[in-house]
């Protein structure tokens, strides 16, 4: 008789912090299994680190979980070597990755990570929690596609939530591939595109001066928050012309 085939469960940690000399020092960093840790060369006083996929997936039933903790005076940059690819696999069951972003007051998180990509057949739901106290710093972008070159995809639902202390900033969920909610690929949501993304910048100086709400092309905006935060949502046909819009708003707002 052959076993019961269960997903991979996997854990992810890096904090941190002000080191008193200028830096940022990592006294966490800490990957298993498919997440793997690196330290990469920064610049000036930030800590940079790559998540390297050490294994393919998530696949059908994986569970993985990155946590990152900013304390007051640190900058941590965080991304990836590659994008994450979500297959099917041999577990039943959706894939969940959870990512747990905290910020505090005088820290700052650049998290820009590589694109993710839903293949034919996958079932993932990423869920990103971020919680930010008041003049905490954040450069958040996600980037998701929807199926590799000529393929269907598969389905993926992706939650967002960003909390300035203890205050809800935003909180937005999408779902798109089979078994989605009807509508998904229809001229409100995706209007047939199949990359989209999203940039979430956090400053304080947002409050004191506001950022005007504009078009950044035929199929990107940029919202200002209810708070010290902008919102960039973008669609594209492709990875590289989403890319390009993000990082144009980017370098437009910072």
């Amino acid at each position: 008789m052959g076993g019961v085939t269960t997903g991979v469960r996997a854990t992810a940690r890096i904090v941190a912090r002000d080191d008193g000399r200028g830096g940022t020092s990592l006294p966490v960093l800490a990957g298993e299994g498919p997440l793997a840790l690196r330290r990469t060369r920064g610049s000036g006083d930030e800590a940079r680190v790559m998540i390297v996929g050490a294994m393919s997936g998530p696949l059908g039933g994986d569970h993985f979980t990155v946590q990152a903790e900013v304390a007051k005076g640190a900058l941590l940059h965080v991304g990836s070597a590659a994008a994450t690819i979500a297959l099917p696999g041999q577990a039943k069951g959706e894939a969940r990755y959870d990512v747990r972003l905290h910020v505090a007051a005088g820290g700052e998180l650049r998290w820009l990570p590589e694109q993710l990509i839903s293949a034919q057949g996958s079932e993932l739901y990423v869920s990103s929690r971020i919680d930010l106290a008041h003049g905490a710093r954040l450069i958040h972008r996600e980037e998701q596609v929807l199926g590799r070159a000529g393929e269907q995809p598969g389905r993926l639902t992706s939650r967002l939530t960003v909390r300035v202390g203890e205050r809800p900033l935003l909180d937005q969920e999408l779902a798109c591939g089979p078994g989605a909610p009807g509508g998904w690929d229809g001229p409100a949501v995706l209007a047939g595109h199949r990359a989209m993304g999203q940039l979430v910048v956090v400053r304080p100086e947002f409050e004191r001066d506001p950022v005007q709400p504009q078009q950044m092309g035929e199929y990107a905006a940029l919202t200002p928050l209810a708070g010290p935060a902008v919102l960039v949502t973008a669609l594209a046909p492709d990875a590289l012309q989403l890319r390009r819009v993000l990082d144009q708003a980017l370098q437009a707002l910072t």
